[in-house]
């Protein structure tokens, strides 16, 4: 437990860690665990635990969420953290998990937010201007 801006000892928000860690080396993972460290030290959270899911599945029940799920159950639990979206698996599978961990009246916490794609715009629809437009002198009339 660290101290707070006030130097007051105070327990953060109870927070559970999720990782989906399909294919993925010990070094990531590691690194992956630290990064939700460090962004509940900095954001004042108490990380109680990750809940690590090893198979690739398209069942949003995998023993790993389920576990999650109950200790969403548990008293004074603020939400779950997870490094991106993808965490929580496919696009379709994300949205389930996302809305089963919204019903126990959690939050869902990324650690980066979701990329904004990059947009193409057609080139017609940019406007150039070489030189700025001249500013018009003010009227002195009264």
């Amino acid at each position: 437990m660290e101290l707070l801006t006030e130097h007051r000892p105070v327990n953060g928000p109870v927070v559970y860690g999720f990782l989906r860690l399909v294919g993925v080396s010990v070094a990531r993972q590691t690194a992956l665990r630290t990064a939700l460290a460090e962004y509940c030290r900095v954001h004042e959270l108490q990380l109680s635990g990750v809940f690590k899911d090893r198979r690739a599945t398209t069942d949003p029940t995998s023993t790993a969420f389920t576990g999650l799920l109950d200790a969403l159950a548990l008293p004074d639990v603020y939400g779950v953290i997870a490094p991106t979206l993808s965490h929580l698996g496919p696009k379709h599978l994300a949205a389930e998990r996302t809305r089963r961990i919204e019903a126990t009246g959690a939050r869902l916490l990324l650690a980066r937010r979701p990329r904004i794609g990059t947009v193409h715009v057609a080139r017609r629809q940019i406007a150039h201007r070489l030189f700025p437009t001249p500013l018009r002198p003010l009227s002195t009339e009264s």
